[in-house]
């Protein structure tokens, strides 16, 4: 019962984060006077809907989206008449796009005038289109906020958990055996013990782990004097700091030699300020947006995970389905405290926001990014127009991208297909 909870809470999550991002489009489309006739998260068939107004709001049965319906997204070619539906040109892509402007055209009634989404100015086009993405934005941040500052986050603290008996590589930390002539660490030696607090180390008082991390690193060589607080006694220290090869603070992937003592520090949960919520939010975005440019080059990881024998990456991407088997592992790990569980969940669906939002960014139809292209567009070609007094070019005809658009979406319904299918039959685990 506890996986299948973490599952609805994933799921539904998602579908209120696709409901929102609609909202983020409906608003701005609401507030500039854009006619919009369905409000739907879902897609295929109806489950449920209810008239309100002009706006049909529901839901459909297949909860991998979401759209809001606005009338007159494709122009009317230059020079027609509006609501002017021409012959269809020869050729197949232009016969395409012919057919879905005037399926377009079809819905824009005689009073609709200027409630038609082409004609509206390009920075109101560029609001309703970004509309979207930065509900997400704005959720992925608000999620992150609870988290760091609301909830916390385990940070290391300055108290010993576990003392390491010998000196291993980095590539050997995680063994339990120390090998043969494998000397002991200065931990070991200086006799530390599981619950001494780290008070000074080398004159200096220490406050935080992160500082004394630093200073052991540095140290590597020297007899360190060191002070530690053990059940209400204060004990001072020579501790000869040695030096191994650990992993590079600021990448993982990489090894130093440096100094090293030889101690894993106790974690705790620990809130922080609004700064923290801004440098977060500014590595995982750069973070998330160099893993929506290499997206193609992951789909190649994804198809070798469900049709061969290959591991998942498990910071590659992930589908609905994906998410919410981790959201049901989470629930039922026995190895997470309560307020643990929360905290991942929290972390989860701001990094999914954070992703749904720059993805949908990507200036290409039919994603948001791809009218938000146009709109921008449209404001350079009326600026030069401008400056070198020309007439007003008008409004930018993203019909004839349409091809584009069609290749585009055959490619996001096939990646996500293939996203299913590999979450269902090699899913990322949760390691937790």
């Amino acid at each position: 019962m506890g996986w299948l909870a973490g599952v609805l809470i994933l799921f539904f999550g998602l579908l209120a984060s696709i409901a929102l991002h609609e909202l983020g489009h409906f608003s701005f489309a609401k507030l500039f006077g854009v006619r919009t006739t369905q409000f739907m998260v879902g897609f295929g068939p109806t489950m449920w809907s209810r008239h309100k107004g002009e706006t049909e709001y529901g839901v459909k049965w297949i909860p991998l989206g979401g759209y809001i319906r606005m009338i007159g997204m494709l122009p009317p070619r230059k020079g027609d008449a509006p609501g002017q539906v021409r012959q269809i040109s020869t050729g197949p892509w232009q016969g395409l796009i012919e057919s879905a402007r005037g399926a377009a055209l079809e819905e824009v009634r005689p009073d609709d005038g200027d409630r038609v989404f082409y004609a509206k100015k390009w920075w109101q086009k560029l609001l309703i289109m970004f509309g979207g993405p930065a509900m997400n934005l704005i959720l992925a941040v608000l999620f992150f906020a609870i988290l760091l500052m609301g909830i916390g986050t385990n940070q290391s603290q300055p108290v010993i958990n576990e003392v390491s008996r010998c000196v291993v590589p980095a590539a050997q930390a995680g063994s339990k055996d120390c090998p043969a002539n494998a000397p002991p660490t200065p931990a070991a030696q200086a006799n530390l013990q599981s619950g001494d607090r780290i008070t000074s180390f080398d004159g200096k008082k220490i406050t935080e782990y992160a500082a004394l991390q630093r200073m052991i690193r540095d140290s590597g060589g020297r007899t360190v004097p060191m002070t530690v607080e053990r059940g209400g006694r204060s004990l001072a220290l020579n501790v000869p700091i040695m030096r191994n090869q650990m992993p590079d603070l600021k990448d993982d992937h990489k090894t130093v030699n440096v100094g090293f003592l030889g101690i894993t520090p106790t974690q705790a949960l620990e809130r922080q300020g609004p700064g923290a919520v801004a440098t977060t939010m500014g590595k995982l975005t750069k973070h998330t947006a160099g893993a929506v440019l290499r997206m193609p080059q992951k789909m190649v990881g994804i198809w070798n995970a469900a049709f061969g024998d290959a591991k998942r990456d498990p910071e590659g991407p992930i589908g609905v389905v994906g998410v919410s088997r981790i959201g049901g592992d989470v629930a039922a790990s026995d190895r997470l405290t309560g307020i643990e569980k929360v905290a991942y969940f929290v972390m989860l669906l701001g990094s999914l926001n954070l992703a749904v939002g720059l993805f949908n960014m990507v200036p290409l139809l039919p994603l948001d990014g791809g009218h938000m292209a146009g709109a921008l567009l449209e404001a350079i070609k009326k600026f030069f127009a401008r400056l070198f007094g020309r007439p007003d070019p008008g409004y930018v005809d993203v019909a004839k991208a349409l091809p584009v658009t069609y290749v585009m979406a055959a490619v996001l319904v096939v990646m996500g297909g293939l996203l299913i299918y590999a979450d269902l039959v090699n899913p990322i685990k949760f390691a937790g």
